[in-house]
């Protein structure tokens, strides 16, 4: 998968931010006109979506400040902290405020005002999230390549282009079982149901944070690099006579577009030191001219017999 990252990920946050903004505010005037469970916790949803977008804007701008001698490998981390963040808010705020809400109208039901503004509230958060999510789709695409979708999600180094296209997913998704709950409870004439459509989009929630949460996890605790990195640095290697063998290849994301690799190689007994060092230097030259995102290399000799056991990982 192809990782961008830059000003296209953050034209995509910022977008989903203003009108996750935009679509909060008039859903919580109509749920204070109409009584609406649903359109309360929709209201609490886009808050809550409002909040994480800024979370992430506050990441990825943390995330590329320099390294110093505290973090030698930079603060490229620090945006898979507050993607995990977003993932537990969404979960402990969005989910957790909906299934209560939704609760409390079943068990305390207040019949609905006017169905009329919900209508009108949600047709207009219809077409901003769905600008939204067919701008965080568009750019996704692009990243994605030919992977397929989940394939590439799990392969994304860079949680704002998912995190977005989720919260969005799961905004339509709510949106929709927010104008049933509406409708059926007017037509139906009994509010619990639109109690229990809060209830339903607070599941909705729970799984998609359910999801965040295991990917922003993985980034955070390390992955290894794009398994066709690690070939190019294997097939580099592999061209130079004096090396015996590679003993192994190890990588990790510092940052969504910033990898260490450390890597392990017999070479020839017959290098002097001076020599050694030399091709070292032009080995680390030619990894970086080749591939940019490694930001720091790491290169060990060791003799494949002193190599044999330890586990050979990506």
């Amino acid at each position: 998968m192809t990782q961008h990252g830059g000003w296209r990920d953050n034209l995509v946050v910022v977008a989903a931010l203003l009108a996750n903004l935009g679509i909060a505010v008039a859903k919580f005037i109509a749920a204070a006109i109409s009584g609406s469970s649903s359109m309360l916790t929709e209201g609490v949803h886009s808050l809550v979506d409002t909040g994480n977008q800024a979370l992430l804007l506050y990441g990825a701008k943390r995330a590329k400040r320099p390294p110093d001698p505290e973090h030698p490998f930079g603060y490229g981390r620090e945006l898979y902290f507050w993607s995990f963040v977003v993932a537990i808010l969404i979960f402990g705020l969005g989910a957790g405020v909906s299934v209560y809400e939704g609760y409390v109208h079943i068990a305390e039901p207040a019949p609905l005002e006017s169905a009329t503004v919900n209508y009108v509230v949600l047709g207009v958060a219809l077409v901003l999230e769905g600008a939204s999510w067919t701008i965080a789709m568009r750019e996704f695409a692009k990243a994605k390549g030919d992977s397929g979708w989940w394939q590439a999600i799990q392969a994304s180094k860079d949680p704002a282009s998912f995190i977005v296209l989720f919260e969005d997913s799961a905004a339509l998704a709510g949106l929709g079982v927010a104008g049933v709950g509406v409708w059926v409870s007017h037509a139906w004439h009994d509010p619990r149901i639109d109690g229990a459509a809060s209830i339903v989009i607070g599941l909705i929630l729970a799984v998609v944070a359910t999801l965040l949460a295991r990917e922003a996890k993985g980034l955070l605790i390390g992955e290894r690099a794009d398994p066709g990195v690690i070939a190019c640095v294997r097939a580099i290697l592999d061209r130079e006579p004096r090396i015996v063998h590679i003993n192994h290849v190890r990588t990790i994301h510092t940052a969504p577009e910033r990898v260490f690799v450390a890597i392990s190689a017999d070479f020839d007994d017959t290098l002097t030191m001076g020599e050694g060092e030399r091709l070292i230097e032009r080995i680390e030259c030619e990894l970086k001219a080749a591939m940019p995102a490694l930001s720091s290399i790491y290169i060990r000799p060791e003799r494949a017999e002193d190599a044999q056991g330890v586990v050979a990982v990506g």
